[in-house]
């Protein structure tokens, strides 16, 4: 097949001249470019210009999880063979990466080559602002522009109180596009296509966030199964099992995700940064420049803290975050250890010489 040919046929699912060039030496050994739609214990799903074709991942699953053939990879397969293998998988634009669950410090790859990552939040249930914060500094380190739609809008018929809600959000997410969303109703549907059309768009959020009715909503028609949510807790199952990639008919690819219960940071100290931009702002100002923002004198921040300008619940969710990322790189980073206990004996001595000297007082 002419690369005229292949790249048209794959130009839906993202295929590009930047792309092009650089399967180039793989074209030259005669193997097929073509896009995972879905992977599955070894084996995946990829599309080439000549169709969907199912192929084994043996020769290119290293001992780095974080570099495993993902949903959204483009990757080099060869043209026959039973069992069909992936021969190589090209460089990542982006990726969307949290820590697994494990003692084991290992980070879960969960899409790749993503342009666009939209936070699904269900207005059903009571805003969780720190865990949108949470999705969000993923969603920033991963090189994607982060989307929070709050889904089931039609759920908070006042205008006023949805007004609000968006604005809570917004004041939790700077330079984030935050977009209320009624599927049922249609409502802000068209805007969130005109966003996801551009290029590779991940759906994210917790099970019950209304994830797979978005998407059926966006691709017009029932493809994702849909289950209702439990109404104790507004809570839901997975409908979705596994990452699939779908073609939009209004432009552009979805990757649709199961429910994430847990969202872990892994190395995103550069997202957190960006979730917190005004509290990065405020610490520039800060009389030392390695401030923690905690009972320093000349702490910009901890005076925005007491003037109202910063909400307590952004610096304490700020903190936590830090703290959470810091421990994780640490965990692989035995310099960075070092400097953690480091920190820590010359906070307690300085809280030891604070209670000798409370002590002196009292006698």
């Amino acid at each position: 097949m002419s690369s005229v040919s292949t790249s048209s046929a794959l130009a839906p699912y993202g295929w590009d001249d930047a792309w092009a060039e650089q399967f180039a030496p793989h074209d030259a050994e005669g193997l097929l470019p073509g896009r995972v739609v879905r992977v599955d214990r070894g084996q995946c799903d990829v599309v080439t210009a000549g169709g969907l074709l199912r192929a084994d991942t043996a020769f290119v699953t290293p001992h780095d999880p974080l570099r495993v053939v993902c949903t959204g990879d483009w990757v080099a397969v060869e043209p026959g063979g039973n069992p069909r293998y992936v021969r190589a998988c090209l460089p990542r634009r982006t990726a969307f990466v949290r820590s697994t669950s494990s003692k084991r410090s290992e980070g879960q790859i969960l899409a790749a080559n993503v342009d666009h990552a939209v936070v699904a939040v269900s207005l059903a249930a009571e805003l969780d602002l720190a865990r949108i914060e949470r999705f969000l500094a993923l969603a920033w380190e991963s090189g994607a522009q982060p989307v929070v739609v709050l889904t089931k809008a039609d759920l908070v018929p006042d205008a006023v109180t949805r007004a609000h809600l968006v604005h809570d959000v917004e004041t939790s997410a700077p330079g984030v596009p935050v977009i209320p969303v009624s599927a049922r109703d249609g409502d802000g549907i068209d805007v969130l296509a005109a966003v996801t059309a551009g290029g590779t768009t991940v759906l994210l959020g917790q099970s019950g966030a209304g994830k797979s009715t978005l998407a059926n909503a966006l691709l017009g028609e029932d493809v994702m199964d849909v289950r209702a949510v439990r109404d104790v807790d507004g809570k839901g199952r997975h409908t979705t099992t596994t990452r699939n990639l779908l073609v939009l008919p209004g432009g552009g690819v979805l990757i649709d995700t199961p429910g994430l219960r847990g969202v872990g940071l892994w190395d995103a100290g550069t997202g957190v940064g960006q979730v917190f931009a005004e509290i990065e702002e405020l610490a520039g100002n800060c009389r030392f420049h390695d401030c923690a923002h905690e009972s320093e004198p000349g702490c910009a921040v901890l005076e925005a803290v007491e003037t109202g300008e910063l909400p307590q619940r952004r610096l304490d969710s700020y903190r936590k975050l830090l703290r959470e990322n810091q421990y994780i790189v640490a965990k692989t980073d035995a310099r960075l250890r070092a400097e953690i206990r480091k920190d820590w004996k010359r906070k307690g001595a300085i809280g030891r010489a604070a209670m000798e000297a409370k002590r002196g007082r009292l006698r």
